[in-house]
């Protein structure tokens, strides 16, 4: 490459000239030898403040530092992720549409009578980034330190209370229906947009019992502002190492974790897949952000595409049993 080529590449004109291979038909090998030469849209399908909202943020801005091009976010919430994931579906697969996924990604199939996505054929698995307990928390009006203490309480409470969750069919929002299942209560479920409502809702006492992730949460516990009854994940979290877990409690059957995984439209080459994943891979691992990530209550995975892959179609088969059995649509 003489330089003036190069120098017109590099300059102004590189949006345009990259536009136009991109929907010239060029072979995969030319759109991946040097990406990315341009921004690239991160789409979390949720609103701000949730916790796949902050995993996606964090990831985003260390590809920003890693690639040293702009990896720039956008939230495009509604219908529970469907709106936003529909969106990266629909996208051209060069790897400058990447889609922040969590669970919702795997129920939603099952839950809504038509989604605009196909988790068998739109896209591409890049990496299980990290993984977050779920929790249930209260407003410290609530008397109840325990899960048993917790089922008397709204048992025996006059007026019918209510549970928070970050949207109708998420993950948290069937937990909450095992667990009135399981105790035979009387509770209503208040759906929000995310997950950072949901606590914020809890936080004022409007509805004094919430099931969410724990990123959200985890700051508003350790400062009494909320009282953390069980973590309903497999294991304990290193956030809150005090917290049980629902299992010890004797309900094991009532647990989920939240995870965030990166997805991209199918199609893709794969060499831009495996750079995102290589990258992520060494992001979420660095102390500092490991750091930040535990901080929130998350933990690093960072597995393989085809492991992450592996790991979204079981999840789908879960949610869609979980679905079934509770009856549940929107």
């Amino acid at each position: 490459m003489n330089n003036d080529r190069r120098r017109f590449l590099e300059g102004g004109a590189a949006a345009a000239v990259l536009a136009a291979i991109s929907g010239a038909g060029w072979p995969a090998a030319v759109l991946s030898q040097s990406y990315p030469m341009r921004p690239v849209r991160v789409i979390i399908p949720f609103a701000a403040g949730g916790p796949t909202d902050l995993a996606g943020r964090l990831i985003a801005q260390q590809l920003t530092e890693h690639f040293g091009r702009q990896f720039y976010v956008e939230n495009i919430g509604g219908a529970g992720g469907n709106i936003g994931t529909g969106q990266v579906a629909r996208s051209a697969p060069d790897g400058y549409s990447v889609l922040v996924a969590a669970p919702s990604y795997a129920v939603n199939p099952s839950l809504f009578e038509k989604v605009p996505y196909d988790p068998d054929k739109d896209f591409t698995a890049v990496t299980f980034a990290a993984t977050a307990p779920t929790a249930l928390t209260v407003h410290p009006s609530v008397p109840a330190r325990t899960v048993k203490e917790l089922v008397t309480y709204i048992r025996n409470d006059s007026a019918k209370l209510s549970f928070a969750s970050p949207g109708p069919g998420t993950p948290p929002h069937l937990l909450g229906e095992l667990f009135k299942r399981a105790f035979e209560l009387d509770l209503e479920h208040v759906p929000f947009n995310s997950g950072g409502q949901a606590v914020a809702s809890t936080l004022a006492g409007h509805t004094p019992i919430s099931f969410g992730a724990l990123p959200p949460a985890v700051q508003h516990v350790r400062q009494g502002k909320l009282r953390a009854i069980a973590i309903t994940s497999s294991n304990r979290s290193t956030a809150l190492p005090d917290v049980p877990t629902i299992a010890e409690a004797g309900y094991p059957e009532i647990t989920a974790d939240i995870w965030t995984a990166i997805l991209v439209p199918s199609g893709t080459p794969r060499d831009i897949v495996g750079q995102l994943y290589r990258a992520i891979a060494a992001i979420i691992v660095q102390p500092e952000i490991k750091e930040r990530l535990g901080a929130l209550g998350y933990t690093p995975v960072g597995n393989p595409p085809e492991e992450c892959d592996a790991q979204i179609r079981a999840e789908i088969r879960k949610w869609s049993k979980v679905v079934r059995d509770a009856r549940i649509k929107i």
